[in-house]
């Protein structure tokens, strides 16, 4: 009778060692992004959540939801703020009705095209202050991720910098963007992106700006004749977490979550690139008249529109904007 008595304990043992991964803290997050499963945000947000996954053994959970599947941006956000929402990987021209001081990503070439001085500028003084004024906001930044640049196109000639004055483009609705159009004597429309295609078929716009992938998503390049390469607008995402998920998590799953985040931004910049490069064939393809701006002419493009969109920034963020303003001049000097 005193056998199974003493191998009582020992089953016991036996019971919890087998039930001690149970045990442990589980952190389930679901992040929505508005991107297909074939485009770069997709693609570098499940290597993350492998990441992720592989440095807490499992302890932390990204569960990736594309194409708006959680909603529209402006819910997602609303989502991340309430608790509904663990995290998104945002457009950063979706966030400035939420905080408008991330508008100054509209400035163009605000971002240096060199890849090296980007990073520099993203991990320094000016992006950390530029996560940092989220934390007001109800969210919690942790990255930027660049998503790529802007490019011109246009029914009418775009040879030169002067080409641009008396026609109509379309912009979102930002003054900052409005005044980089009329610095340049365009006339900036802002027009719900639906309308885009028809506006640029029917003649009630020239001409808009947008990356080149969505150029050929949207199939724009059928009702364009020519198309400028000129990187002159950052698209760039903000990581986004939800407060109390976030300070839920252990300090040392948030390390491992900001170091992921970091780790594949060149991997993301490649794959971005490698679209960015199908997409211009596709335009050339289609007998679209392409043109790549040249250093020179970027280097004016800058002087014209930079100053301009500064001022149309700082009228619309105040004090803010300008100390944020002031950071970046300081660190894009130093690079």
């Amino acid at each position: 009778m005193s056998q199974p008595k003493s191998l009582f304990p020992a089953v016991l043992l036996a019971g919890l060692a087998l039930a001690s991964p149970a045990l442990a803290q589980d952190y389930v997050a679901r992040i929505g992004h508005l991107e297909s499963t074939q485009q770069s945000r997709h693609v570098l947000l499940e290597k993350v959540a492998q990441l992720v996954s592989e440095r807490t053994d499992g302890d932390v959970e990204f569960q990736i939801f594309p194409q708006g599947q959680l909603g529209n941006q402006r819910q997602m956000n609303e989502g991340v703020q309430l608790g509904t929402l663990e995290a998104t990987v945002a457009p950063a021209a979706f966030l400035g009705g939420f905080n408008p001081l991330v508008s100054i990503l509209d400035i163009p070439y605000l971002i240096p095209e060199d890849a090296a001085a980007a990073a520099e500028l993203r991990d320094g003084p000016f992006g950390q202050a530029l996560l940092d004024s989220f934390s007001d906001k109800g969210m919690v930044a942790i990255d930027l991720w660049p998503n790529g640049k802007k490019q011109f196109t246009s029914n009418e000639p775009l040879d030169t910098l002067e080409d641009f004055a008396g026609q109509k483009f379309r912009v979102m609705d930002s003054a900052i963007l409005i005044e980089q159009f009329n610095a340049l004597g365009a006339s900036a429309i802002a027009l719900p992106f639906g309308e885009l295609y028809t506006s640029l078929q029917t003649g009630v716009v020239d001409g808009e700006e947008n990356p080149l992938d969505t150029i050929t998503a949207m199939k724009f390049y059928e009702v364009q004749k020519n198309l400028v390469v000129s990187d002159h607008g950052a698209m760039e995402d903000v990581v986004l977490f939800n407060p109390m998920f976030w300070e839920s998590l252990p300090e040392n799953y948030q390390t491992v979550i900001r170091d992921a985040f970091a780790e594949v931004i060149p991997e993301l910049t490649e794959h971005k690139a490698a679209a960015v490069e199908a997409a211009l064939a596709t335009v050339k393809e289609a007998g679209t008249n392409v043109r790549v701006a040249d250093e020179d002419e970027r280097a004016r493009l800058r002087d014209v529109t930079f100053g301009p969109a500064s001022d149309a920034y700082v009228k619309k963020t105040g004090e803010a904007g300008q100390r944020l303003l002031d950071i970046y001049t300081e660190a894009y000097n130093a690079l």
